[in-house]
C-alpha cells in the first residue's frame, strides 16, 4: 500500500473538508500551508470561477490543494415534482409574498465534466476528489495520466470497493455523523448508512488502499481514535467553521455558537439529496425528510429564494446550516491552528 503523505504530498495526514457555500480558496490556501491538504469546493463554480480560483491557489501556495467534484447523474427537471413542492412550500410562499412564476428552476450544482477538466488542463492539480462516485473513464484517465491522486467517498463497504475497482487511489469513508451531503451512490437507503466507527474499521478490512476517516472527527481525541482503527488520515469539515479565513455567514455562525440550535438531522429539503444540517426552522415545517423535494438539485431554486428573503430579515429559518453532529471543535481561530491541534491526534 502506498503511503498518504507521499499520495498526497502533504506533511500532515489531514485533509479539510471541501465545504460548499461556506468556503472559497482562502480557507484551502491557509490549510494547505500549515502543512495539511486544503480543498476547493468546485461542484458550484462556473468554468470562469474555477479558473480565476486555480489561479488565486498558484498564486498563494506551492503545496498541493485537493480539487472537488460531484458526479451525479444529472436530469431534467420534472415539472410534476416542481408542482408538488410548490404546493407544499406554498404557506411560506404566501408569508414573504413570493410569486413561485419568477423561480427559475435550473441547477447549481453540475457533475464533473470535459468543460471543467479542460480547465484543470493548465493547472495539472496533484489531488482531485470526487462525491457521488466517480465520473466517467475517460475523465478520470485524462486526470490519471497527469499523475493526479484520486479520492472519492464511500459511505458503505460495496461503494468502497466500486471506489477501489473503478480507479480511486483513496477512499474517503464518510460516517453518518459528517455535515453536508451524504457521499452514498450506489443507494437511496438512508437504513444502510453507519457511523464512522462502526464503519472505518470494515472498510479498512475490505480494501488495499488508503482510508480517510471522516464523519464527527472534531479535535485531536477523535483523530486519534480513528487512526487507532486503521485510517491513513482524517477529512475534517465542521471544525473549520469559525476560522476567519471560512465565509460561513454570519446567520450560519452563530447558528453553531448557539444555545438554542444544537442537533443536526439528515434533510432532503435544501438540495434534494440527503444531507445533515443543524435543524432550523424549515426543517421542523416541512420535515427533514420530506418524500416532495424534487430530484437533486431540484429542490433547491425554492428553498433559496425562500433563503434569500429570511436572511434579508436576518432570520436562518431557511438557510441550510451543514454541520456534523460534532460541532465541539469550532472555535473562532485561524485555520493553522486548527490544524494544530488535530496534528496532535496524529
Amino acid at each position: 500500500m502506498k503511503n498518504i503523505i507521499t499520495l498526497l504530498d502533504v506533511n500532515i495526514p489531514i485533509i479539510q473538508a471541501p465545504m460548499a457555500g461556506v468556503q472559497d480558496s482562502q480557507l484551502a490556501i491557509a490549510v494547505s500551508n500549515a502543512g495539511a491538504l486544503g480543498s476547493l469546493p468546485c461542484t458550484t463554480l462556473s468554468v470562469e470561477e474555477l479558473h480565476k480560483e486555480l489561479t488565486t491557489i498558484e498564486k498563494q501556495t506551492k503545496n498541493p490543494i485537493n480539487l472537488n467534484f460531484f458526479c451525479h447523474k444529472i436530469t431534467e427537471p420534472n415539472h410534476e415534482q416542481q408542482a408538488a413542492w410548490f404546493k407544499e412550500l406554498a404557506p411560506f410562499f404566501n408569508k414573504y409574498e413570493i410569486d413561485p412564476t419568477t423561480i427559475k428552476i435550473e441547477a447549481n450544482r453540475r457533475p464533473f465534466s470535459q468543460e471543467q477538466l479542460d480547465v484543470l488542463t493548465e493547472f495539472k492539480p496533484r489531488v482531485v476528489s470526487f462525491h457521488f462516485g466517480l465520473p466517467d473513464k475517460n475523465l478520470l484517465d485524462q486526470l490519471k495520466e497527469w499523475g493526479t491522486t484520486i479520492l472519492s467517498t464511500a459511505t458503505t463497504i460495496e461503494e468502497a470497493l466500486y471506489l477501489q475497482a473503478n480507479g480511486a487511489d483513496i477512499i474517503i469513508a464518510q460516517g453518518l455523523e459528517a455535515g453536508g451531503h451524504r457521499g452514498m451512490f450506489l443507494t437511496d437507503d438512508l437504513m444502510t448508512q453507519m457511523g464512522t466507527m462502526a464503519l472505518l474499521p470494515q472498510i479498512v478490512e475490505a480494501v488495499n488502499i488508503p482510508v480517510i476517516a471522516t464523519g464527527g472527527i472534531a479535535n485531536a481525541n477523535c483523530v486519534k481514535a480513528a487512526m487507532t482503527l486503521g485510517a491513513s488520515g482524517v477529512q475534517v469539515g465542521t471544525s473549520y467553521l469559525l476560522c476567519p479565513e471560512a465565509k460561513t455567514s454570519l446567520l450560519h455562525r452563530q447558528a453553531i455558537l448557539s444555545d438554542e440550535i444544537k442537533h443536526t438531522a439528515i434533510t432532503n429539503i435544501f438540495t434534494g439529496k440527503p444531507a445533515r444540517a443543524l435543524i432550523n426552522k424549515a426543517i421542523q415545517e416541512i420535515g427533514a425528510l420530506n418524500p416532495l423535494a424534487p430530484t437533486f438539485p431540484y429542490a433547491t431554486p425554492a428553498m433559496a429564494t425562500l433563503r434569500q428573503i429570511a436572511e434579508s430579515q436576518d432570520s436562518n429559518d431557511f438557510t441550510p446550516l451543514w454541520a456534523s453532529q460534532n460541532t465541539s471543535g469550532c472555535n473562532i481561530i485561524p485555520a493553522a491552528e486548527i490544524t494544530k491541534q488535530l496534528a496532535k491526534g496524529i
